[in-house]
């Protein structure tokens, strides 16, 4: 395991180098011009002459004068130090502002994903340790109708109609976990839910399947001649082996819901990155749209290791060599 750790973290370089190329390179041809976005706000009166050295002078204040190879070596240069920039728009300083904000995103995609496996996980074992039954037809269909409701609809409707029918709003000033946990996690439990249900949804298809080709091997036939009791079986027998998909699925949807709850966080009021993203990307603010976008990165490849270590806990029979 050593070895496998020490491999995969040195192909961490290669990889990280190669994504902080792409995501350079791509934010670049986002279509629009953060220049022409600043010019446009300045008016629209100006001459061209005027409108063309206003550009060039925007352009040299934000380093955007030297070719692109240029601005990528003073980037990762700046990367190096966890430096990652300015705001071209507001200047402020990006890591502290993903210090703030990335804590917020993690709190509801973790609660998302906590709250879709207690959901996801006792329903999915029922409905796979009673195959064609009514249970398991009412556990299929609240899989089916929890991945078909959009959650951008969910998530207005969970404010609209309760303000309409019970005079009441979800709480839509961010109330930090240091200061009222409670108060906390009663705004975080409202989105996280929205989000979870579709990933519950998920989960649970993905479970059930998992679970009903595992109970069909024949250890497990085994176990069952053996006179043990079906919660033995379940609990000791299918739940780990039938868990090792599940996990690399939960553990893929992690950062993504970390990254892309913006609308969630549009909705709610809540500070995360996926609405810092969201906002720059309107801007075209380049340093802000990098550096999220890194960040989203190289959280992927942390949770990928973690789940290849995870692989060996679940089943002792995976060796990494």
């Amino acid at each position: 395991m050593g070895g496998y750790l020490a491999r995969r973290l040195l192909f961490l370089i290669p990889a990280t180098f190669f994504i902080t190329v792409v995501i350079f390179l791509l934010v670049r041809f986002v279509p629009g011009d953060v220049v022409d976005l600043m010019v446009a706000e300045m008016g629209g009166e100006a001459s061209k002459i005027d409108t063309a050295v206003t550009a060039d002078v925007i352009k040299s204040q934000l380093g955007l004068d030297v070719p692109v190879h240029i601005q990528y070596i003073r980037w990762i240069r700046n990367l190096l130090r966890l430096d990652f920039g300015q705001s071209l728009w507001t200047g402020d300083d990006i890591f502290d502002e993903l210090r703030r904000q990335l804590p917020v995103s993690i709190e509801l995609g973790g609660l998302a994903i906590v709250l879709s496996l207690l959901f996801a996980i006792p329903v999915a074992v029922y409905s796979a340790v009673r195959p064609d039954t009514w249970s398991d037809y009412v556990g299929r269909s609240i899989g089916i109708a929890a991945i078909s409701i959009p959650a951008l609809w969910l998530g207005t409707m969970a404010v609209v109609y309760p303000s309409i029918w019970w005079n009441w709003t979800p709480q839509l000033e961010y109330i930090p976990f240091s200061k009222d946990i409670g108060g906390n996690l009663a705004q975080f439990l409202l989105p996280a839910a929205i989000i979870g249900m579709g990933l519950s949804g998920v989960t649970m298809r993905m479970m059930r399947t998992m679970i009903l080709e595992v109970m069909r091997l024949d250890y497990v036939r085994t176990a069952w001649s053996k006179g043990l009791k079906e919660t033995t079986v379940v609990r000791r027998h299918v739940l780990k082996n039938a868990f090792i998909p599940v996990l690399t699925t939960v553990g893929n949807q992690l950062p993504i819901i970390i990254g892309g709850s913006a609308i969630m966080e549009q909705i709610f009021g809540l500070p995360g990155i996926g609405r810092y993203l969201l906002t720059a990307l309107n801007k075209r603010d380049y340093p802000i749209i990098s550096a999220v976008t890194l960040v989203m990165a190289g959280f992927i490849l942390v949770v990928n290791i973690i789940i290849d270590i995870l692989y060996v806990y679940l089943d002792p029979r995976i060796k990494y060599d």
